[in-house]
């Protein structure tokens, strides 16, 4: 029992130290963001990578997204005979879903997915190849050269990405609703236009710009912790990506519950 208890309190301490860890690093980065123009090299570099190549995939997730929700939201409602009466507000209610829940998680995962285990291979491979050390010794700050960039172009190109998965999802939904359940272009847009609200617009894009800067920090983190060669890149490409969608999960559900 002594030994059991002696486990946990190891594993609860170097959760706790693993967290501060991260929350430092998430510290020194954002003490460089009154930097960004002598860095803006780096960053719209960066931007490219996580927006320009990440948008065709975000198109495809987002097209997807808003059909599947369409679908469900008709068939829930066809099932009990009330699809007649909740027409008018059918196209308000698969906005909502895709405004504040869908397209920001499910955007977000596709860029942790793709950026955040991306960027731990990267960081970690500089890592095993010394390459983190040669910058040291070229007195040049890690955070402010390779950490601070992929923060930033993460943070800005995620609500970006957002609105192209918003646009994109709206379409969709009403290709869906139209085809299968003979929803006019005038019917389905009129009632998300008709219960609109900015805030749900602008609650989406908040979290889809938390979600990015937690997604490269936590890469950037991994990779820092990189050891034991090419093997251990793998290891973290991994890690990385499975602690990014954890915690896209957990800020989804702390703002569920105050918003």
């Amino acid at each position: 029992m002594k030994t059991f208890f002696e486990f946990l309190g190891r594993i609860f301490l170097n959760f706790i130290r693993q967290i501060g860890e991260f929350a430092l690093l998430a510290i020194q980065v954002i003490q460089y963001f009154p930097h960004i123009y002598q860095n803006r090299r780096n960053i719209f570099k960066q931007m490219e990578v996580v927006g320009n190549k990440s948008l065709p995939l975000v198109l495809l997730i987002g097209i997807f997204t808003g059909i599947i929700t369409a679908l469900e939201a008709t068939n829930l409602f066809d099932k009990f005979n009330l699809l007649s009466i909740a027409k008018p507000f059918i196209g308000s209610s698969i906005a909502t879903s895709i405004f504040t829940e869908l397209s920001p998680v499910l955007t977000a995962l596709v860029i942790a997915g793709r950026i955040g285990a991306s960027v731990a291979a990267e960081v970690g491979t500089m890592k095993v190849t010394e390459q983190l050390d040669a910058l040291e010794m070229m007195s040049i700050d890690k955070n402010r050269y390779l950490a601070m960039p992929r923060v930033m172009a993460t943070i800005v190109m995620m609500p970006i990405l957002v609105i192209f998965s918003y646009i994109v999802g709206l379409i969709g939904a009403y290709f869906l609703t139209a085809l299968k359940f003979d929803f006019s272009l005038y019917l389905f847009f009129e009632s998300v236009q008709r219960f609109f609200a900015v805030k749900e617009i602008l609650l989406g894009l908040l979290k889809s710009a938390v979600f990015g800067g937690a997604t490269s920090l936590i890469g950037i983190y991994v990779g820092y912790k990189t050891v034991g060669g090419a093997e251990g890149v793998g290891n973290s490409t991994v890690r990385a990506f499975t602690l990014s969608a954890a915690s896209i999960l957990f800020i989804d559900a702390i703002f569920g519950y105050f918003y």
